[in-house]
């Protein structure tokens, strides 16, 4: 359901406030089974993810791609054609952070994100989330319209990773189709879903 007095500040045409983001993002994954698979601890969890949203968003927040809601209840780090998650400071939190145990996992994981990962030009969503105490106000449908107007004005598809088997609907009903599943191991899994670019 759709508020109308959600308000998603356009991107910026500089730097937007990196710490409001990274915060609301953090409440968000806290209960997320894929992030929690890497960070189980509280402490790892609570370490790692700032540094872990950097790596996989945080070009977003630079660029001028990032989607706010005005009341910081929501965030959407997008990365236009060009950037990409920093697959080096990435694999540095996990190694610092993640379980010993877990780690050939997690490699699998990365290699079958790799596999799935749309070679051509596209944007791509490696975070959104939502406050959990503003869950089912309709700000994720807001980040989404929002982010997917640029993506439709440049004639190109949009790929994300759901690591929510509850958020998938969601995505469906803006566009996104199923393309495959990640689940190596016991990993609870992840569903890569790609858009198909709109004139």
């Amino acid at each position: 359901m759709h508020h109308p007095d959600i308000h998603i500040a356009p991107p910026a045409s500089g730097p937007i406030e990196q710490d409001p983001a990274i915060a609301v993002l953090m409440l968000a994954f806290s209960t997320d089974a894929a992030i929690r698979y890497m960070f189980p601890s509280a402490g790892a969890y609570i370490a790692a993810f700032p540094r872990m949203a950097a790596a996989m968003g945080g070009a977003a927040l630079e660029a001028g791609a990032a989607f706010v809601a005005d009341d910081h209840a929501a965030a959407a780090l997008w990365l236009p054609p060009g950037l990409a998650p920093d697959g080096d400071a990435i694999a540095a939190v996990v190694g610092e952070h993640a379980p010993m145990e877990r780690l050939e996992v997690l490699m699998q994981v990365g290699a079958l994100m790799e596999e799935f990962h749309p070679k051509e030009p596209h944007w791509y969503l490696p975070m959104i989330g939502v406050d959990p105490s503003r869950q089912g106000q309709g700000y994720g449908s807001a980040l989404l319209k929002a982010a997917l107007k640029h993506c439709d004005a440049d004639g190109l598809p949009a790929y994300l990773e759901s690591s929510s088997p509850r958020n998938v609907p969601l995505y469906e009903r803006h566009g996104f189709e199923v393309i495959g599943e990640i689940k190596p191991g016991d990993h609870p899994g992840i569903t890569p879903m790609y858009r198909t670019a709109r004139g």
